[in-house]
């Protein structure tokens, strides 16, 4: 059995009903609510359900720090992002399942990754999976059947070292591994074109990212791929760059109007180039370990502000408050405020803040406990600024 509607075994049918019982508290937060959209959870955790509703809990929590039910109409990326990020939606296979393509060649990760934060890149290809599933719904509607995949085709061609750079690689090991675990079965098949001899090691460097199910879905395909692809798409609905017959409506046969190409992005964009911190402090971080920051906040609404910057590798960052008067409290016991994500602040520095709703002592916690090798200097400020005297919030959440 399947495991999809009208191809379920008793047992699979069992565990439906089960989990949905198990989620009935959070099931209107989820983006639907049909047996079609809670199976695929199922079948990326095999139907269990203990570890189906581990996942699923998950993911509500990444919706709501990552305000994703609002990411396509309230958030915009950088403007080199939206310049200089190549790929787009083109088209639909024969089963009306959206086309995205990814292509690799003229992507400059160096350029993007000095000229905006790895949060910002994340967000972006949140919003274009959001963008996605939209379309997967409207195909639906407009079909009459359940389309629930995309299918992808990944443009290899003028893929070389500057695509294997170590931060590049762990960017993309994060971006990949969001998308496991909150889009699952989001992906129909990967159609992977004109692979250079180096693509071998370029794959093994993000296989470990990727689950079992997906690398079966990969299809890496030779010197006949424009006529494989002509038996998944129809020649009008794929591009005449890529086999068939498709232009843009000025007859350009990229279709670049739906598909970007990217390009070596301006040194005017570096952050680090442009952008001069004077740090009050710094503090060289040992291996394996994390430093702590404490600060007084004695009035809700205080703006806490932070700028910080690492050297040579990037640098765990979270922000907690503590829940006990007196020392000694552990992170792990303490209310977190901002989760703690890795930051590539050696090459962006970091320069954000929050609102603070509550009174009390918050901690800067700055964390290297995953490096097991490398030593790391970091170097900041930190500031809190008293509510403005009107009682409301103030800024857009970052430093001016």
């Amino acid at each position: 059995m399947s495991g999809r509607v009208g191809d379920l075994s008793p047992k699979q049918a069992e565990i439906l009903t089960e989990f949905r019982d198990r989620i009935q508290d959070i099931l209107p937060n989820l983006p639907a609510q049909h047996d079609h959209y809670l199976l695929r959870w199922l079948r990326a955790r095999s139907f269990n359900v203990q570890k189906t509703e581990a996942m699923v809990r998950k993911h509500l929590e990444f919706r709501r720090k990552m305000n994703v039910d609002n990411i396509i109409c309230d958030w915009k990326p950088p403007e080199v992002i939206d310049k200089y990020v190549s790929g787009g939606m083109c088209g639909y296979d024969r089963e009306g399942s959206p086309i995205w393509y990814d292509v690799i060649g003229p992507l400059d990760p160096k350029g993007l990754l000095l000229s905006a934060t790895k949060q910002d890149y994340m967000k972006t290809k949140i919003r274009h999976s959001e963008m996605l599933q939209r379309e997967c719904r409207r195909q639906s509607e407009k079909l009459g059947k359940y389309v629930e995949s995309v299918t992808l085709i990944y443009d290899c061609e003028g893929l070389g070292l500057k695509h294997v750079w170590k931060p590049a690689i762990e960017a993309y090991g994060e971006i990949l591994t969001m998308f496991e675990e909150n889009y699952p079965e989001g992906l129909k098949r990967v159609f992977l074109i004109k692979a250079p001899k180096m693509f071998p090691m370029a794959y093994n460097l993000i296989k470990p990212f990727l689950s079992e199910e997906t690398r079966r879905k990969i299809l890496i395909l030779g010197g006949n791929w424009q006529e494989v692809l002509r038996k998944h798409i129809d020649t009008e609905q794929l591009p005449v760059v890529y086999g068939g017959t498709l232009t843009d409506p000025d007859g350009d046969p990229r279709c670049r109007t739906m598909i970007k190409y990217g390009g070596t992005v301006p040194r005017s964009y570096y952050v680090r180039e442009s952008v001069k911190v004077q740090y009050d402090s710094s503090v060289t971080i040992s291996r394996g370990s994390s430093f702590q920051l404490e600060y007084d906040v004695p009035a809700p609404l205080s703006l806490l502000r932070w700028q910080f910057a690492s050297d040579g590798a990037d640098i765990g960052f979270g922000v907690y408050r503590r829940t006990k008067e007196g020392g000694g409290q552990k992170v792990a016991e303490m209310l977190q405020v901002l989760p703690s994500e890795r930051y590539n602040a050696h090459l962006v520095p970091e320069d954000s803040c929050l609102t603070c709703s509550e009174p009390g002592v918050y901690v800067l916690c700055f964390d290297n406990s995953y490096s097991i090798l490398q030593s790391k200097k970091v170097s900041y400020n930190v500031e809190v600024v008293p509510p403005p005297l009107d009682g409301c919030g103030r800024g857009d959440g970052r430093l001016q």
